[in-house]
């Protein structure tokens, strides 16, 4: 019997409702059914998108630091309230909740891992 392994820096798995596992390219939004987990090593603000909000309206996900430093910001939930910030490093996570924005910024170049669904996913570009 023939094994194949996944680089998870290169493609996503998605956990489907009946339990499958499917591999395919990584995609962070889109009418896809089911979870994905998805990892990747990033340099740069650029590379998380520091200046876009993201929302998962359909479920939690899971923020993971594999390795390196991070600081996730969370919109607040009354107008007027400050924006929260959560500092995570290696092995910690962050459960985001449903509907939360978010956003990331890195202390240093990391290694990350969501895992949530990404069915109607919504970005929003920050605003001064």
């Amino acid at each position: 019997m023939e094994f194949d392994t996944i680089n998870l820096f290169d493609r996503g798995v998605r956990i489907l409702p009946d339990g499958r596992l499917l591999t395919e390219e990584r995609r962070m939004q889109g009418d896809m059914e089911g979870w994905t987990v998805a990892t990747f090593h990033v340099e740069t603000d650029a590379d998380v998108h520091s200046d876009t909000w993201e929302m998962h309206p359909t479920g939690d996900e899971l923020v993971t630091v594999l390795t390196g430093s991070v600081r996730m910001y969370l919109k607040p939930e009354t107008d007027g309230a400050p924006t929260n910030l959560v500092r995570l490093t290696a092995g910690h996570a962050y459960v985001v909740p449903r509907g939360r924005w978010h956003r990331l910024e890195l202390d240093e170049p990391s290694d990350l891992m969501s895992i949530g669904p990404r069915r109607g996913t919504q970005l929003q570009h920050c605003t001064a």
